[in-house]
Protein backbone atom coordinates (compact mmCIF):
# COMPACT_ATOMS: atom_id res chain seq x y z
CA UNK A 1 0.00 0.00 0.00
CA UNK A 2 2.86 2.42 0.96
CA UNK A 3 4.41 1.74 -2.50
CA UNK A 4 1.58 3.31 -4.10
CA UNK A 5 0.63 5.46 -1.70
CA UNK A 6 4.85 6.74 -2.76
CA UNK A 7 3.77 6.65 -6.36
CA UNK A 8 1.22 8.82 -5.75
CA UNK A 9 3.05 11.36 -3.86
CA UNK A 10 5.89 11.07 -7.00
CA UNK A 11 3.22 12.32 -9.61
CA UNK A 12 2.08 15.51 -7.51
CA UNK A 13 6.19 15.88 -6.58
CA UNK A 14 7.18 15.36 -10.12
CA UNK A 15 4.18 18.21 -11.38
CA UNK A 16 5.86 20.67 -9.31
CA UNK A 17 9.41 19.94 -10.02
CA UNK A 18 8.93 19.80 -13.87
CA UNK A 19 6.61 23.48 -12.92
CA UNK A 20 9.66 25.39 -11.89
CA UNK A 21 12.15 23.78 -14.53
CA UNK A 22 13.78 21.87 -11.85
CA UNK A 23 15.02 24.37 -9.33
CA UNK A 24 12.59 23.11 -6.15
CA UNK A 25 14.12 20.57 -3.62
CA UNK A 26 12.61 19.28 -1.24
CA UNK A 27 11.76 22.10 1.18
CA UNK A 28 9.97 24.37 -1.29
CA UNK A 29 7.96 21.57 -3.06
CA UNK A 30 7.07 20.14 0.37
CA UNK A 31 5.64 24.43 0.87
CA UNK A 32 3.80 24.00 -2.17
CA UNK A 33 2.24 20.62 -1.77
CA UNK A 34 0.99 21.99 1.89
CA UNK A 35 -0.45 25.40 -0.01
CA UNK A 36 -2.30 22.82 -2.05
CA UNK A 37 -3.50 21.32 1.58
CA UNK A 38 -1.29 17.73 1.21
CA UNK A 39 -0.55 16.93 4.14
CA UNK A 40 3.26 15.43 3.51
CA UNK A 41 6.74 16.02 5.67
CA UNK A 42 9.70 17.15 3.91
CA UNK A 43 11.82 14.15 4.64
CA UNK A 44 9.48 11.50 3.03
CA UNK A 45 9.41 14.46 -0.20
CA UNK A 46 13.18 14.01 0.03
CA UNK A 47 13.09 10.53 0.04
CA UNK A 48 10.72 10.01 -2.82
CA UNK A 49 12.55 12.42 -5.30
CA UNK A 50 16.25 10.85 -3.63
CA UNK A 51 14.16 7.35 -5.19
CA UNK A 52 13.63 8.96 -8.62
CA UNK A 53 16.62 10.96 -9.10
CA UNK A 54 14.64 14.36 -9.22
CA UNK A 55 17.30 16.32 -7.67
CA UNK A 56 17.27 20.02 -7.44
CA UNK A 57 20.01 22.26 -9.51
CA UNK A 58 22.66 23.78 -7.12
CA UNK A 59 23.43 27.64 -7.10
CA UNK A 60 27.13 28.69 -8.22
CA UNK A 61 27.59 32.45 -8.86
CA UNK A 62 30.10 33.56 -11.43
CA UNK A 63 32.94 34.97 -10.71
CA UNK A 64 32.65 38.84 -9.90
CA UNK A 65 34.72 40.73 -12.55
CA UNK A 66 35.75 44.05 -11.89
CA UNK A 67 36.04 46.73 -14.52
CA UNK A 68 37.96 48.73 -12.47
CA UNK A 69 38.01 50.09 -8.44
CA UNK A 70 38.83 53.11 -7.02
CA UNK A 71 41.62 53.97 -5.20
CA UNK A 72 40.38 56.14 -2.95
CA UNK A 73 37.67 55.44 0.42
CA UNK A 74 34.09 55.51 -0.40
CA UNK A 75 32.87 57.88 1.94
CA UNK A 76 28.79 56.98 1.53
CA UNK A 77 27.92 54.95 4.53
CA UNK A 78 26.15 51.93 5.04
CA UNK A 79 22.64 52.90 6.82
CA UNK A 80 20.90 49.66 7.00
CA UNK A 81 23.04 47.14 9.07
CA UNK A 82 20.70 47.22 11.99
CA UNK A 83 17.64 48.48 9.98
CA UNK A 84 14.70 46.88 10.33
CA UNK A 85 12.45 46.75 7.02
CA UNK A 86 8.31 46.80 8.01
CA UNK A 87 7.07 48.31 4.37
CA UNK A 88 7.71 48.12 0.72
CA UNK A 89 9.25 51.62 -0.83
CA UNK A 90 11.53 51.85 2.84
CA UNK A 91 14.74 49.86 1.19
CA UNK A 92 15.68 49.36 -2.36
CA UNK A 93 18.65 47.18 -2.90
CA UNK A 94 20.92 46.92 -6.12
CA UNK A 95 23.42 45.02 -7.87
CA UNK A 96 25.33 44.57 -11.43
CA UNK A 97 26.02 40.80 -12.28
CA UNK A 98 27.40 39.88 -15.68
CA UNK A 99 26.01 36.82 -18.47
CA UNK A 100 28.14 35.60 -20.93
CA UNK A 101 27.16 35.07 -24.72
CA UNK A 102 27.94 32.29 -26.76
CA UNK A 103 30.27 34.28 -28.58
CA UNK A 104 32.12 35.03 -25.73
CA UNK A 105 30.75 38.96 -24.87
CA UNK A 106 29.43 39.85 -21.94
CA UNK A 107 26.00 41.57 -20.81
CA UNK A 108 25.65 43.55 -17.82
CA UNK A 109 22.65 42.62 -15.87
CA UNK A 110 21.61 45.63 -13.35
CA UNK A 111 18.42 45.00 -10.92
CA UNK A 112 16.82 47.05 -7.88
CA UNK A 113 14.93 44.71 -5.45
CA UNK A 114 12.35 45.69 -3.18
CA UNK A 115 13.67 44.76 0.25
CA UNK A 116 10.56 43.99 1.69
CA UNK A 117 8.51 42.44 -0.59
CA UNK A 118 11.77 40.71 -2.03
CA UNK A 119 9.96 41.66 -5.72
CA UNK A 120 12.27 43.37 -8.61
CA UNK A 121 10.85 46.54 -9.76
CA UNK A 122 13.55 47.77 -12.03
CA UNK A 123 16.33 46.13 -14.07
CA UNK A 124 18.54 47.30 -17.23
CA UNK A 125 20.70 45.41 -19.73
CA UNK A 126 23.60 46.40 -20.94
CA UNK A 127 26.71 45.73 -23.33
CA UNK A 128 28.77 48.25 -20.71
CA UNK A 129 29.03 48.59 -17.09
CA UNK A 130 28.90 52.59 -16.45
CA UNK A 131 26.68 54.60 -14.79
CA UNK A 132 23.92 54.70 -17.92
CA UNK A 133 23.73 50.84 -17.12
CA UNK A 134 22.36 51.98 -13.00
CA UNK A 135 21.01 55.32 -14.25
CA UNK A 136 18.26 53.52 -16.68
CA UNK A 137 18.24 50.53 -13.42
CA UNK A 138 17.09 53.44 -10.91
CA UNK A 139 14.77 55.36 -13.61
CA UNK A 140 13.11 52.05 -14.41
CA UNK A 141 12.55 51.15 -10.54
CA UNK A 142 10.74 55.25 -10.08
CA UNK A 143 8.64 54.58 -12.96
CA UNK A 144 7.21 51.59 -11.65
CA UNK A 145 6.95 52.54 -8.00
CA UNK A 146 7.35 56.20 -7.84
CA UNK A 147 8.63 58.53 -5.38
CA UNK A 148 9.15 58.00 -1.40
CA UNK A 149 10.16 59.67 1.76
CA UNK A 150 13.19 58.33 3.31
CA UNK A 151 13.68 56.03 0.88
CA UNK A 152 17.08 54.78 0.85
CA UNK A 153 18.93 52.43 -2.05
CA UNK A 154 21.74 50.14 -0.81
CA UNK A 155 24.08 48.39 -2.81
CA UNK A 156 27.72 47.35 -3.09
CA UNK A 157 31.09 49.86 -3.65
CA UNK A 158 31.11 49.46 -7.19
CA UNK A 159 32.04 52.34 -9.35
CA UNK A 160 29.23 52.57 -11.02
CA UNK A 161 27.30 53.42 -8.32
CA UNK A 162 29.60 56.45 -6.98
CA UNK A 163 29.73 58.17 -10.47
CA UNK A 164 28.24 61.83 -9.72
CA UNK A 165 25.45 61.56 -12.26
CA UNK A 166 24.17 58.26 -9.62
CA UNK A 167 24.58 60.31 -6.94
CA UNK A 168 22.50 63.28 -8.39
CA UNK A 169 19.91 61.26 -9.77
CA UNK A 170 19.23 59.60 -6.58
CA UNK A 171 19.46 63.30 -4.71
CA UNK A 172 16.43 64.66 -7.02
CA UNK A 173 14.46 61.92 -6.62
CA UNK A 174 14.94 62.24 -3.03
CA UNK A 175 16.98 58.90 -2.39
CA UNK A 176 19.23 58.57 0.67
CA UNK A 177 22.47 56.53 -0.74
CA UNK A 178 23.82 53.45 1.30
CA UNK A 179 26.89 51.33 0.53
CA UNK A 180 28.32 48.23 1.74
CA UNK A 181 30.42 48.34 5.02
CA UNK A 182 34.25 47.35 4.65
CA UNK A 183 34.72 43.85 4.00
CA UNK A 184 31.35 43.18 4.50
CA UNK A 185 29.75 41.89 1.35
CA UNK A 186 26.43 39.74 3.25
CA UNK A 187 25.42 43.51 3.32
CA UNK A 188 23.46 42.96 0.48
CA UNK A 189 23.02 39.31 0.06
CA UNK A 190 19.74 39.69 -1.11
CA UNK A 191 20.89 40.67 -4.57
CA UNK A 192 23.43 37.93 -4.59
CA UNK A 193 20.52 35.51 -3.58
CA UNK A 194 18.63 36.70 -6.12
CA UNK A 195 21.20 36.70 -9.08
CA UNK A 196 22.33 33.30 -7.95
CA UNK A 197 18.61 31.84 -8.22
CA UNK A 198 17.84 33.55 -11.44
CA UNK A 199 21.54 32.10 -12.96
CA UNK A 200 20.93 28.56 -11.45
CA UNK A 201 16.96 28.47 -12.98
CA UNK A 202 17.50 29.89 -16.32
CA UNK A 203 21.23 30.77 -17.85
CA UNK A 204 22.99 27.62 -16.26
CA UNK A 205 20.91 25.33 -18.46
CA UNK A 206 21.00 27.02 -21.67
CA UNK A 207 23.37 28.40 -24.40
CA UNK A 208 22.67 32.17 -24.85
CA UNK A 209 23.34 32.69 -28.81
CA UNK A 210 21.65 36.72 -28.70
CA UNK A 211 20.87 39.63 -26.97
CA UNK A 212 17.26 39.40 -27.92
CA UNK A 213 17.33 35.90 -26.84
CA UNK A 214 18.68 36.58 -22.91
CA UNK A 215 16.15 40.19 -22.84
CA UNK A 216 13.44 37.67 -23.32
CA UNK A 217 14.68 35.22 -20.75
CA UNK A 218 14.95 37.97 -18.03
CA UNK A 219 11.47 39.00 -18.84
CA UNK A 220 10.18 36.00 -18.31
CA UNK A 221 12.27 35.18 -15.14
CA UNK A 222 11.20 38.39 -13.53
CA UNK A 223 7.39 37.75 -14.08
CA UNK A 224 7.95 34.50 -12.51
CA UNK A 225 10.03 35.62 -9.81
CA UNK A 226 7.52 38.55 -8.58
CA UNK A 227 4.21 36.81 -8.96
CA UNK A 228 5.48 33.07 -9.04
CA UNK A 229 8.35 31.57 -7.39
CA UNK A 230 8.07 30.71 -3.85
CA UNK A 231 10.44 32.98 -1.00
CA UNK A 232 10.69 30.98 1.68
CA UNK A 233 11.93 33.84 3.73
CA UNK A 234 8.39 35.00 3.14
CA UNK A 235 6.57 32.47 3.64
Amino acid sequence: MRRIEDSEWYERIRTIFDKHNGAYGSPKITMELRKQNWQIGQKRVARIMREHGLKALKSTLYKRQRSGMLKHAYKIPCHIADMQVSRENQLWVGDVTYIKLRDGSWRYLCTIMDRYSRKIIGWSLSGTRDGNLTLACLDHAVKNRGHHKDLIFHSDRGVEYVVGRYQERLRRYGIVQSMNRVKKMNDNAFMESFYQQFKTERIKRITLDTVEQLRGIIKEYMHYYNFVRSHSSLG
